[in-house]
C-alpha cells in the first residue's frame, strides 16, 4: 500500500443547478434566481474533494461519448486525478443530475446516472492494478451495483481497506458490509440501513450498533452541521462536533466528508483525528456555491484546525 494514493470508483454527472426562493411542491412552478452547470456525481466529488487537499487519486468511472463527458475529462485533469482508467461509453450520454437550492440552502436532487450506471465488471478488473497500489479505497451506490461489489471484491483481495459511503440508499448484501473497513450513511441512511429512525443520539447509537453487529469494524454516521458519530471495537458510540459555518450551498458537505475522511486515512492519521478533520473538510464545503468547486484546499483546512477549538464529546 502506497501513503497518500487514494483509489474511487464511482459517478460522474454533470449538475444542473437552479436557486429558487423556494423548493417547488409537486406539480408547481418556480422562478429561478439562477443557473450554472458544474461537475458532479458522488465519486468525481469525493475525488476532487481528496485531490485538493494533495491526494493522488485515481478515480474509475463511465462517460457517455458526448459535450459533456470532455467537458468531465477536462475537469479532472485539471484537479490533477489519473483519468487512466476512466472509460467512454459510445451509446450511453453521461450522467446529470437536476439540482435545486433554496434561500435557506436546502437542495433537491434528481440523477439519472447514464453511462457511469453502466460500469462493467471487467472495467474495475482493469484498474486492479492501481487498487492494489493504494492507501485506500472509497466507493459509494451511485453506479450499477455490480461494479461496488467487484470493487468490494478486488479490494479485499489485495487487503485495501474501503471506505463504503452507503449514498444514495440502495438495498446492499449484508456480506458487502463485511469487506468495508468504514462505512459513512448520514442520517437518512443509517435509517434506510437499520430500520431504526434517528431522532436522537441514542437512536444513533442504536443504529450505529446494529451496522456494528452486522459486520462494519468503523460505523461513521454523518449528522451534517453537527458533525459525525462513531461507533467501532473501542468506542461504543462518539460524537465528534461539526464546525458551525455561515452555509451557502449543503449540497457537497457529505462528498467532502468523505474525500477528507479517505484523505487522512490515506496519510496515516489516526481515526480521531481524521474524523475532525474530514468535518472541517464538509464545514468548509458549505461555505460556498457548487460541489466539486465548493472543496477546500489542504491550506483552508489547515488554517480552520488551528483557529477551531473542536472538543470529544463522549
Amino acid at each position: 500500500m502506497k501513503k497518500n494514493k487514494i483509489f474511487v470508483m464511482g459517478s460522474y454527472v454533470t449538475d444542473l443547478t437552479a436557486r429558487a426562493s423556494h423548493l417547488p411542491k409537486p406539480g408547481e412552478t418556480v422562478f429561478g434566481q439562477s443557473f450554472r452547470t458544474g461537475a458532479g456525481g458522488k465519486g468525481s466529488n469525493q475525488a476532487v474533494a481528496a485531490a485538493r487537499l494533495g491526494a493522488e487519486v485515481t478515480l474509475v468511472t463511465k462517460l457517455g461519448d458526448d459535450a459533456f463527458g470532455k467537458l468531465a475529462l477536462e475537469h479532472f485533469t485539471k484537479e490533477q486525478i489519473d483519468t487512466s482508467q476512466i472509460a467512454i461509453d459510445k451509446e450511453m450520454p453521461t450522467g446529470s443530475a437536476l439540482i435545486a437550492v433554496d434561500d435557506q440552502s436546502e437542495n433537491m436532487i434528481v440523477v439519472t446516472a447514464g453511462a457511469c450506471g453502466k460500469i462493467k465488471r471487467e472495467e474495475i478488473e482493469q484498474a486492479e492494478e492501481k487498487l492494489a497500489d493504494v492507501a485506500i479505497a472509497l466507493t459509494q451506490l451511485e453506479t450499477n451495483l455490480d461494479a461496488v461489489e467487484r470493487t468490494l471484491e478486488l479490494a479485499e483481495k489485495h487487503h485495501i481497506p474501503v471506505i463504503l459511503n452507503p449514498a444514495p440508499y440502495q438495498a446492499i448484501p449484508n456480506e458487502w458490509l463485511k469487506k468495508a473497513a468504514y462505512i459513512t450513511p448520514n442520517e437518512t441512511e443509517a435509517a434506510q440501513l437499520t430500520g431504526i429512525r434517528l431522532e436522537t443520539e441514542e437512536d444513533a447509537r442504536l443504529a450505529a450498533e446494529k451496522l456494528y453487529q452486522m459486520g462494519v469494524a468503523n460505523v461513521v454516521i454523518t449528522l451534517g452541521k453537527k458533525g459525525c458519530f462513531l461507533y467501532n471495537e473501542e468506542y461504543k458510540g462518539k460524537v465528534f462536533p461539526g464546525l458551525i459555518m455561515d452555509a451557502v450551498d449543503t449540497t457537497g458537505a457529505g462528498d467532502a466528508f468523505n474525500g477528507g475522511l479517505a484523505y487522512a486515512l490515506a496519510n496515516e492519521v489516526e481515526l480521531i483525528e481524521a474524523l475532525q478533520f474530514a468535518n472541517i473538510v464538509g464545514a468548509l464545503a458549505v461555505t460556498k456555491e457548487g460541489t466539486a468547486q465548493a472543496m477546500p484546499t489542504l491550506a483552508e483546512v489547515e488554517t480552520c484546525l488551528k483557529h477551531s477549538l473542536l472538543e470529544v464529546k463522549s
